[in-house]
């Protein structure tokens, strides 16, 4: 019985294990490779240190992250969890339901700027896809599915909460009003995952030395052919002749198309590829905020309410005590009357019977009309 109960915990242990090393690899053609991979095998192929791919362990609640190092890019987006580098894309968890859609997004859009065999694709647009580093075309990818899937599971909860708001206005009860308490939980926790990712892409765009460190394909070329070309051109220009104008014409062109071949403060590319998806997470924040908003209002009209509600029953009171405190007025005439004393009248006027009855019910409603009619002037009860 031992044994067998040291050989499931043994195995529960290799299958968390294993799915702690779960990765899926994609190279640049978009072609998907599962992957068992310890911690130290991953750090040694992305050159990256412990610190830094502990922020990619599931099992560990670190904040929402887009880091630039040396040789690779670190996203921590929700449970999109990866490492890019200038030709391969290490995706965690691949297999999760949430994280299949954009592996198979990956696969598709990856190898699009090489273009295909023998199939005739613009030239434009070949050029423009080309040009984007593939870092970034990665990138985009993954922005592209956390930000759907947030606004997804918005759109989601807006379907629900709605109508169920609206019906809560209409009938007040037990069941309705749990079913908005619990709506408005889900909205709290994903109004601040919508806040976390929303601040790390306008963190990192309110930063320019960020930015540039995701340039993987910029920082991963050394020498731009420009760059030396001109530095033996303009020596060997220099020891001819400075003084010729055509000579130092050409030098300063050549210099121009050194400087802004690579230029290494230029973001522009990655800062509008950040600003669209900032965009589209600033658009899903406003629907969470439109609908905390509906149910902000929702609450004030329910508590008007139930504060009328409470009024009703305030003025019912006020008339029940009244009341009461006019029968007591006719119970007092009936007792004093009823009590068992003799009265020279009593005999022989027994007519006076009906009269003080008739009497003390007049003076009862007199003075059940008196006290509403007082409580109306000072607006303690409506008109």
């Amino acid at each position: 019985m031992k044994m067998e109960e040291d050989f499931a915990v043994e195995l529960s242990l290799k299958k968390k294990t294993a799915a702690s090393r779960n990765w899926m690899l994609l190279d640049s053609s978009g072609r998907g490779t599962i992957l068992d991979l310890d911690k130290f095998a991953i750090m040694k192929r992305v050159s990256i240190n412990a610190r830094d791919l502990r922020i990619l362990d599931h099992l560990l609640s670190y904040p929402c992250a887009i880091l630039g190092r040396e040789r690779a890019i670190l996203l921590n987006l929700e449970h999109i969890k990866a490492i890019i580098t200038t030709d391969e894309v290490f995706l965690r968890n691949p297999l999760d339901e949430n994280v299949v859609p954009v592996v198979e997004e990956l696969q598709r859009r990856l190898p699009m700027a090489f273009g295909g065999e023998g199939e005739d694709i613009e030239a434009d647009q070949t050029d423009e896809r080309s040009e984007f580093p593939f870092e970034f075309r990665a990138l985009e990818v993954l922005l592209e599915g956390i930000c759907g899937f947030l606004d997804s599971q918005t759109r989601e909860l807006e379907a629900a909460a709605y109508p169920a708001l609206d019906e809560l206005t209409t009938q007040i009860s037990s069941r309705n009003l749990d079913r908005v308490r619990k709506m408005k939980s889900s909205m709290t926790r994903l109004t601040s995952r919508v806040q976390k990712v929303r601040d790390e892409i306008e963190q990192l765009l309110d930063d320019d030395d960020d930015m540039a460190d995701l340039y993987l394909s910029r920082k991963s070329t050394s020498a731009s052919p420009y760059s030396s070309a001109s530095g033996y051109g303009i020596g060997k220009w220099r020891s001819i002749d400075e003084d010729d104008p055509l000579t130092m014409g050409f030098i300063n062109n050549t210099a121009v198309m050194t400087s802004t071949s690579h230029p290494e403060n230029n973001v522009e590319e990655l800062e509008m590829l950040l600003e669209a998806y900032f965009i589209q997470i600033e658009s899903t924040m406003n629907k969470l905020s439109t609908l905390r908003e509906y149910i902000d209002d929702t609450e004030d009209y329910i508590n008007i309410q139930l504060d009328n509600h409470r009024n009703q029953l305030i003025q019912l009171e006020l008339f029940l005590s009244s009341g009461t405190v006019c029968l007591c007025v006719y119970s007092l005439v009936a007792a004093i009357f009823g009590m068992n004393i003799q009265y020279p009248w009593r005999e022989n006027h027994g007519f006076l019977f009906k009269w003080v009855v008739l009497l003390a019910a007049l003076v009862s409603g007199c003075l059940f009309l008196s006290i509403i009619s007082y409580a109306r002037h000072k607006g303690l009860v409506g008109s």
